[in-house]
Parts: C-alpha cells; sequence; structure tokens
C-alpha cells in the first residue's frame, strides 16, 4: 500500500477511453447513428452520474421497459429510474434516487411533443424558400456546428424581424398566413 498524499505525481499524458483498442459500429446503440436517448426528469447530481456511466463504459441500457416502484406499471423507459416519469412529475422527486427536489433535469415528453406540433405548424404555414432554410437550420443545430445566427426569408428587401423562439415564428407565420409578401427573419439565439 502506498504512503503517497496529494495528487499524482504525474499526470496523464491523454484520457482513458473505454473499448479504446475495439472497433465500434456506428449503427450500434451509443454510436454516431443511434446515440443516447437524452437523460430526463433526474436531479442534477444523479444526472452527472448517469454521464459518468456513459463516458467511461459503464452504461448499460434498458432492453425492455421496467417497473415503476411507486405504481408497479412496466412504465420505466430510461435506463437506471426507479419510477416512471408520471409519478416524479406528480410526487415532484427525482426519478432515480427518489429525493425531493427543486431543480430536475430534462424536459418532459409532452412539452417536446407540443414544442414538434408548434415546429411542424410553423414549418407547414412558411413559405417552402423559408420552410428549407430552417430545416437546414435545424439540422445544424443538432450537430452542434454552429452557434451563429440563422435569418430566414428574402434579406434583399430590408425589412427585418428578429423572432426569439421558434414559438414566436410560428405565432408571426399564422398571424401573416394571408399574406405571404411581408418578410419574416428568425434569428437562432
Amino acid at each position: 500500500m502506498s504512503t503517497r498524499y496529494g495528487p499524482p505525481k504525474h499526470q496523464n499524458r491523454y484520457a482513458w477511453k473505454p473499448n479504446a483498442g475495439q472497433k465500434k459500429n456506428e449503427t450500434e446503440l451509443g454510436g454516431k447513428f443511434r446515440p443516447f436517448s437524452e437523460i430526463t426528469g433526474v436531479c442534477p447530481r444523479c444526472k452527472e452520474q448517469i454521464e459518468w456511466k456513459r463516458r467511461y463504459g459503464k452504461y448499460k441500457p434498458l432492453v425492455e421497459p421496467a417497473k415503476c416502484q411507486k405504481c408497479t406499471k412496466r412504465a420505466v423507459r430510461q435506463a437506471y429510474h426507479t419510477i416512471c416519469t408520471g409519478c416524479a412529475k406528480d410526487l415532484n422527486v427525482c426519478a432515480k434516487c427518489c429525493c425531493r427536489r427543486d431543480q430536475i433535469v430534462g424536459r418532459d415528453c409532452s412539452e417536446v411533443e407540443a414544442e414538434t406540433k408548434a415546429l411542424d405548424e410553423a414549418i407547414k404555414s412558411a413559405r417552402e424558400r423559408d420552410r428549407r432554410t430552417l430545416l437546414r437550420a435545424m439540422n445544424k443545430g443538432r450537430a452542434g456546428s454552429s452557434t451563429r445566427a440563422v435569418k430566414i426569408g428574402d434579406r434583399s428587401r430590408g425589412h427585418l424581424f428578429h423572432a426569439a423562439s421558434i414559438n414566436d415564428y410560428a405565432e408571426l407565420a399564422n398571424q401573416n398566413g394571408s399574406n405571404e409578401d411581408d418578410d419574416i427573419n428568425f434569428v437562432c439565439g
């Protein structure tokens, strides 16, 4: 046993990577084409624990839904969660550690569905040129490659409107649905 205390004598030159010598199929779960699902419904401490498991190759995703500890239904769809999202939301607790928390990480499925529905409505009511620009911006945002502002609409006429969110853009598109001559510019921020 070592009697040395304090920081290590030498700093590692590179970070440890799980399965570094093995080739990984990009279509497997956790690969480039099938990434892990977003961690939702947990407190920040539990989110860090799950992220650590993912980073160091210890994460084991669920094969089939697990049983909720509160309602005893097979409704737990995320790994390392002990209660389902419905029970966690009703009781205002973390879905992993079951402790009462004020700050819960991630969004609920109903919120995501509502945002997707509003976005689809905005895309349907937009012009073809605006629609394609918005879809390109969304795909670029998923890749996380850029944070620069994306403007939608004809810039040559000089009419600018900066919408703060997708919801604002959807409302403007619905209001101006009959008048397609107006130009609406959208800025992702």
